[in-house]
């Protein structure tokens, strides 16, 4: 599989983690990276930790959410094992008290390295550019 197919993949699975409310699945992907949201998290069990304490997860064991993530430019360096991709995500919402909305917008600046030959992710900036009703997604809000 291509570099950039690999880590597409990686950016893709991220989302449908979050979405299917897999929160050990998104915590696997930054095993040796950050998620640098509000409060940066690194490792495993720290990005997990910060997914299940920040987000409202419903009775089907969901945030009720898909991500979709677009306008992917994915930049590999072959040589250092490394690359970088910047995309745009907008958050989709509905819930029993909530109907249908986009309810957050944003990019993620990403960086991932290579390790024995397998792209992971090393950082996950995500940037929130709009906002509407969080109230039934995030457990602070």
């Amino acid at each position: 599989m291509s570099a950039h197919r690999a880590i597409e993949n990686l950016i893709f699975t991220y989302a449908a983690h979050v979405d299917s409310g897999d929160f050990a699945g998104v915590g696997e992907l930054f095993a040796h990276g950050t998620f640098a949201g509000a409060t940066p998290a690194t490792g495993r069990a720290a990005v997990e930790r910060c997914f299940r304490d920040t987000l409202v997860v419903y009775p089907d064991g969901t945030p009720r959410t898909r991500h979709l993530t677009t306008n992917v430019r994915i930049d590999v360096d072959e040589t250092a094992g490394t690359a970088t991709a910047h995309s745009y995500w907008t958050a989709l919402q509905a819930t029993p008290g909530l109907p249908l909305q986009p309810i957050a917008s944003g990019h993620y600046d990403d960086r991932f390295e290579r390790s024995a030959g397998v792209w992971r992710f090393a950082e996950r900036r995500p940037h929130v550019a709009l906002a509407g009703d969080l109230s039934h997604h995030l457990k602070a809000a």
